[in-house]
């Protein structure tokens, strides 16, 4: 169970915001089987379990926070938007003033101090929101998540000419790794402040991203690399998306994609095999 800190009697649940994404939902059950009471947060009604309980709430107007954080010992910030993070991470961080957690992990992303993208500068200003606060708070910034790296590549593949951004390399990284870390994070001494980045194992060029995606699909396309202007990318050329002396994580993309195709046989086949009952009876 979490260690107690001065101050704090060290028990509650955690809670989890942002606990339907696609980081959260790998989180609340990777908490769980850590031994830790583990309490929900999201937008909308979510499904019920005996082992977690989910709440209702929206962190952009607050409404539902103050009951879902009653009795809480530590938050795990995982919700994002394109819009209205630091707006989103005040709320809550009144909230928890109110409510009594003292302590907030949160996760952010490499680079958010050194590429000027719109959502990486709202990354950044809730990050000093975070640590301006009367919080213990601890930060964790990752590259992109393997699935990122899929929904870019499905989108730009729909093309005839697949078009990479060139001189622009990524380190990917699995997103139920980044939760192990964050487990620990959430397990261990409150208020680290910003701790060590954390990226994929390998830093791989958007070209050659793109080509195995493709040969992952069993698709045709020419990989054409082009020179983007302004100095977003800019800075993706110069690599600050990257952190290759952190290289923690250990699951590769091929590796990630291999593990895609296998789910979806199996989910293919167990479809079938209900269709094929349900013929049957």
């Amino acid at each position: 169970m979490i260690p107690p800190v001065e101050g704090d009697s060290g028990t509650g649940p955690v809670l989890v915001t942002g606990a339907s994404g696609t980081l959260g939902g790998p989180l609340v059950g990777k908490l769980i089987a850590a031994g830790l009471e583990v309490r929900a947060l999201s937008r909308r009604p979510a499904r019920r379990a005996a082992d977690v309980t989910w709440c209702t709430g929206d962190l952009k107007t607050g409404e539902g926070l103050d009951s879902a954080l009653s009795g809480v010992r530590r938050v795990v910030h995982c919700a994002s938007s394109q819009r209205g993070d630091p707006g989103a991470a005040k709320n809550l961080i009144d909230a928890m003033a109110r409510s009594g957690p003292l302590d907030l992990v949160y996760i952010s992303i490499v680079g958010v101090d050194r590429i000027p993208i719109g959502y990486y500068e709202l990354k950044l200003e809730t990050e000093r929101l975070i640590t301006s606060s009367d919080r213990r708070s601890t930060i964790l910034r990752t590259t992109q998540f393997h699935n990122l790296m899929v929904r870019g590549c499905k989108a730009l593949s729909s093309l005839p000419v697949f078009l990479v951004p060139s001189g622009v390399s990524f380190q990917p990284i699995d997103v139920g790794e980044v939760a192990d870390r964050l487990v620990e994070l959430t397990t261990g001494e409150a208020g680290k402040g910003r701790v060590d980045d954390m990226g994929g194992p390998e830093v791989r060029s958007s070209a050659d991203l793109a080509r195995a995606y493709l040969s992952h699909c069993g698709r045709r396309r020419p990989v054409v690399g082009i020179r983007l202007p302004g100095r977003a990318f800019s800075a993706l050329r110069n690599g600050f998306n990257c952190v290759p002396g952190n290289a923690r994580g250990r699951k590769t993309f091929d590796e990630f994609l291999r593990e895609q195709s296998e789910q979806s046989e199996q989910s293919e086949q167990s479809e079938q095999s209900g269709q094929f009952r349900r013929s049957g009876s």
